[in-house]
């Protein structure tokens, strides 16, 4: 009888998965199989079931299946997302695991599309790639020109830095208003509060928007702000559609209120075909692909592996959600 219990301990105890720190990835796909190469080139584990996992890296942008993921895996204490932009997880979150994502990585890549975009409506590049135009359009460069970033983040950064060589004078406007590492001592770079948003704009040329989707965030380029902005300068979006009251945006352009506008996210995504923002010659509309994963997909693939290789050995994690401020 001893025995036979015996074995039955022993049978229970070698099917139970190892709490060894393992990552999973899900679900199966192309992202996934693409960072399963680099998870293993760097020798660490990968979890062969939920069970057995205590790190998940979540390979989508949509999170509909993620809570029915952990469910099933209840050994994970750290999800690793793999985009910037979470606010559709945020529902998702818990305290009693580490939340990490991909934020400051595309700044680089998103930083230069907004540029391009700015540089396009300021000497009406849009124009001449939509006509025959033979004779020049009036234009403007950045010299001497202000403009305001909105986040100050990976893109606001990185957009600041691009701007210096180009003469142009950047009044960063973020959630603390605390001085930016690398940026510090620069008299073309100011950093700023929430609470001076409006003077800021007043004064802009231009103004980006690289802030991520909150409950503060949303809705917050409306009417009143867009009536801050002076009749000559830009507007450029490469944060979220929702950021921007797209009915707002249209009069403000109909009205000659301000000088045009550039974006890469629209509120609806897509924008329709028919939509009065796709009809008007001072508006560049892109498809939200300022990056996109094959952009990303060499940084993507490092911050994954030293974000894993941190979590085998117990280290701090790079990129941790704020939950209670949506990023």
């Amino acid at each position: 009888m001893d025995t036979a219990r015996r074995s039955d301990d022993e049978s229970t105890e070698s099917s139970t998965p190892p709490l060894d720190p393992s990552i999973a990835l899900a679900p199966e796909g192309i992202v996934a199989n693409s960072l399963a190469g680099v998870i293993e080139a760097a020798g660490l584990a990968r979890a062969k079931d939920p069970g057995s996992a205590t790190g998940l890296v979540w390979c989508s942008t949509q999170p509909q299946d993620i809570a029915t993921y952990l469910n099933d895996a209840p050994n994970v204490r750290w999800v690793q997302l793999i985009f910037a932009g979470i606010e559709e997880f945020v529902p998702y979150m818990d305290s009693e695991r580490t939340w990490t994502c991909a934020k400051d990585i595309y700044g680089p890549a998103v930083a230069e599309f907004a540029l391009g975009m700015l540089i396009t409506g300021y000497r009406g590049l849009h124009l001449y790639a939509r006509s025959s135009l033979t004779s020049p359009v009036e234009a403007a460069t950045l010299l001497g020109t202000q403009v305001v970033i909105l986040g100050g983040g990976g893109i606001g950064r990185s957009l600041a830095r691009m701007l210096i060589p180009l003469g142009a004078r950047i009044t960063i406007v973020s959630r603390s208003g605390r001085p930016i590492v690398g940026l510090e001592g620069l008299e073309s770079v100011e950093v700023v509060g929430h609470d001076r948003t409006e003077a800021a704009v007043r004064k802009a040329d231009a103004v980006v928007l690289a802030v991520p989707l909150t409950k503060e965030t949303e809705g917050a380029v409306d009417k009143t702000f867009l009536s801050w902005m002076k009749h000559s300068a830009w507007l450029v979006n490469v944060a979220r559609g929702k950021v921007v009251v797209t009915n707002d945006l249209v009069e403000a352009l109909l009205a000659k209120s301000i000088a045009g506008a550039c974006l890469d996210v629209t509120d609806p995504e897509p924008l329709p075909a028919d939509h009065p923002l796709r009809k008007m010659e001072n508006v560049l509309v892109t498809p939200h692909c300022a990056n996109t994963f094959e952009l990303a997909a060499p940084v993507l693939m490092s911050l994954v592996a030293e974000n894993c290789r941190r979590h085998t050995a117990g280290e701090p994690l790079s990129g941790i959600v704020n939950q209670s401020a949506g990023y």
